[in-house]
């Protein structure tokens, strides 16, 4: 968080909910066996703060940038991540999650059942005001999508 910043956070945008009522259930994933330099692609969307790394459905990994910093390019990705303190439950309430993401000046973390499985990312909106849903991110997507085919496939 940037010294002196004030964080104002909605506590009603996580009462009475656990997180698995608040996930993002269709987040962008990259097999586990990609390249740093997919990762780091994916990274580049300023919308994208954490890649998730998943086999068959289990989440093995997550990178941030700074897991990236001096990556080589051709390096397995999965060789960088990092799996403690970037998951979180389905079951624990939401309340508690944003308590946690707040005190730690987090935004994103891993929602994953005892086996492993990725249930989704819980996400607190840049303003901190909530959690990002489903729609809100396909919307996004779809906008992007439009101005780049509006631009020829690339974006100004």
């Amino acid at each position: 968080m940037t010294p002196g910043r004030v964080v104002t956070v909605d506590p009603a945008c996580a009462a009475d909910r656990v997180v698995a009522d608040v996930v993002v259930r269709r987040p962008t994933t990259l097999d586990a066996a990609t390249s740093v330099r997919a990762a780091r692609t994916q990274l580049e969307d300023e919308h994208v703060h954490m890649v998730l790394l998943t086999r068959n459905g289990v989440l093995l990994g997550t990178l941030v940038r700074a897991d990236l910093a001096t990556a080589d390019d051709a390096a397995p990705a999965l060789a960088h991540a990092v799996l403690a303190g970037r998951t979180i439950a389905p079951t624990v309430t939401a309340e508690e999650a944003l308590r946690e993401l707040v005190a730690r000046d987090e935004r994103r973390r891993a929602v994953v059942t005892e086996d492993g499985r990725l249930v989704g990312l819980l996400c607190l909106k840049r303003r901190r005001t909530g959690f990002c849903r489903d729609r809100d991110v396909a919307a996004r997507r779809a906008g992007l999508d439009a101005l780049a085919t509006a631009f020829g496939g690339f974006l100004p």
